[in-house]
């Protein structure tokens, strides 16, 4: 079969059939949302599942006038009294509240009239209707303008086409909570808050002109909080069965994806590091990180994978988590790290509040936003949550290490003592000081290779050192008969030293691997790199870690 474009960042399902991107058809969610009604429709799933495509695809589908050419050869198209009853029956308002942020509450109001404006602008034969009376069109003329009351402006604006259409009308909202988090962030919370509530609550509830309603979004805020004046929204979430297989991409779409673009002999590859996501009974991929290696495969076979999903997601939330985690958290973070598992509870509902004003939601937040999933439900209503796969461990990993060194360089005191230990050559002084920040640090060190385990303490150690003024520092440099770890050479005194990291399986082998370190430096003649340098004193320094622990000796 003739192979079709890759759909990196494509969102518009109709561009899907005029320009020949390749589609994983979801097209069944149609189908499962009308035989099981809502008024009210919360998907959450986290960021770059596919939400906004399968709005736009509802949209497609559902509005007055569509193109049903674009449904040719789906899964929906063969139910034909369904889409003799549905398929462009109804008028809809589509609005996305991605881009509804600002530093202020009024910078952020001014962007939700813009998708106010933008809905009210994609309907302009209203303005000629004769079902509309004068005052009708004034209305329509304030949503286009972006004037008048904007907290019933949507229940407005679906009163405007139930008159002309004499039908109901379908909203999608996507990305409903993105609005929310910013304000969070900003300190405008509470009127943000104030705000959505009054809009959902004109358009979701008091409005005789809607027929349902679908939203999006990435929490399920709780219901005092936005919902708490509409009546029950029906939720779909990542502990639901319903509607589990629409979002992302489950195993069976991926093998054929990659069958049908030549590239199936990479499915253990793509399947280690994208897929994981238990969404209700099924294990689901994340497309976006699928269709851009996919792509990037198509262009280079030996292409290896990487992470896409860390650009896009808020990586902030692990910072917050690391930084609230007490000891027993912190082990429990390695826990994730090395591949196990940790019994939580998950709280459903909640506030981009509730993030911070308690560490035990941390893991529910880590949940929905896609950091963690879950491996089963326990007898005390627990979960065991995990790492789902690769990436996401690549950006745990990444993340605590970045905020290890953040941590430990703001520790004025603590680096003056440790670099005083290194230059004097103190080594009880030098131990003390890294176990100390070992101890306040995330061990994840059981699981990987042993070379994995010595590159982890060898970056920890780098990092604590790059900031040192005056000093040349070198990693992995040739020099003698191989390459030493660390080599240091203070440009003003001509001091040097030279760093050799071992990884100890047992914390009893500690002082055994830490003179080996020093052995190797000798046998290997690391000594040689600053041969032309003449330096004044040159110490050597073996550092064996097993996990929060470490041993140094010198010489």
């Amino acid at each position: 079969m003739e192979k079709k474009i890759m759909p990196v960042g494509i969102d518009n399902f109709a561009e899907f059939h005029q320009m020949g991107y390749y589609y994983v058809d979801k097209t069944g969610m149609i189908q499962e949302l009308l035989e099981s009604p809502g008024k009210v429709n919360l998907f959450t799933r986290p960021r770059r599942f596919g939400k906004s495509l399968n709005m736009s695809m509802l949209k497609c589908f559902f509005e007055i006038g569509t193109d049903k050419s674009l449904f040719d050869g789906l899964a929906i198209s063969g139910k034909k009294e369904l889409c003799e009853k549905y398929m462009g029956q109804f008028p809809v308002i589509s609005i996305t509240l991605k881009q509804v942020t600002g530093n202020t509450y009024t910078a952020a109001e001014k962007n939700l009239w813009k998708e106010i404006r933008k809905a009210a602008r994609s309907f302009p034969f209203l303005l000629k209707s004769d079902k509309l009376d004068d005052q009708d069109k004034e209305d329509l003329k304030n949503l286009r303008n972006g004037t008048g009351m904007i907290d019933d402006s949507l229940a407005v604006l679906s009163d405007l086409l139930y008159k002309h259409y004499g039908k109901k009308v379908i909203i999608l909202i996507d990305e409903y909570d993105a609005p929310l988090q910013r304000a969070y962030q900003k300190g405008y919370y509470d009127a943000m808050v104030d705000l959505i509530r009054q809009i959902f609550g004109y358009a979701l509830k008091s409005n005789d002109s809607l027929y349902f309603s679908v939203l999006t979004g990435i929490l399920r805020i709780s219901k005092e909080s936005i919902f708490s004046d509409l009546n029950n929204p029906k939720l779909y979430t990542m502990l639901d069965d319903r509607c589990d297989e629409w979002f992302g991409f489950t195993d069976d779409e991926v093998r054929k994806f990659l069958d049908d673009n030549g590239i199936n002999e990479h499915y253990d590859t793509v399947k280690n590091w994208y897929d994981g996501y238990r969404i209700g009974q099924n294990s689901i991929y994340c497309p976006w990180d699928v269709v851009n290696y996919c792509d990037q495969l198509l262009n280079d076979l030996d292409k290896e994978p990487r992470n896409y999903w860390a650009n896009v997601s808020e990586n902030g939330i692990i910072r917050t988590f690391a930084e609230k985690a007490d000891s027993i958290t912190r082990d429990e973070i390695g826990s994730l790290m090395e591949g196990k598992t940790v019994n939580k509870k998950l709280v459903q509902e909640l506030t981009y509040r509730d993030m911070t004003n308690n560490i035990d939601n941390i893991w529910s937040i880590l949940f929905t936003t896609g950091y963690l999933t879950q491996r089963g439900r326990n007898a005390d209503g627990t979960y065991e949550l995990c790492i789902p796969n690769c990436e996401v461990q690549d950006i745990f990993k990444s993340q605590i290490e970045e905020w290890f060194r953040e941590k430990v360089l703001d520790d004025t005191d603590g680096m003056k003592t440790l670099y005083a230990a290194l230059d004097s050559g103190n080594a009880e002084a030098l131990e003390d000081s890294l176990n100390y920040y070992l101890g306040a640090s995330v061990s994840y060190m059981d699981g990987g290779t042993l070379d994995d385990k010595e590159k982890f303490y060898h970056g920890l150690l780098l990092g604590m050192l790059l900031p040192r003024k005056d000093w040349e520092l070198k990693s992995n440099r040739e020099a003698g008969k191989g390459r030493s770890d660390i080599a240091a050479f203070q440009l003003r005194t001509k001091d040097a030293f030279i760093i050799e990291i071992k990884y100890s399986k047992a914390d009893t082998d500690l002082p055994t691997d830490a003179q080996e370190a020093i052995d190797q430096i000798n046998r290997m003649q690391y000594d040689q790199y600053f041969r032309m340098r003449n330096p004044r004193t040159l110490r050597h320094f073996g550092i064996a870690f097993c996990k929060k622990l470490c041993k140094v000796v010198v010489e």
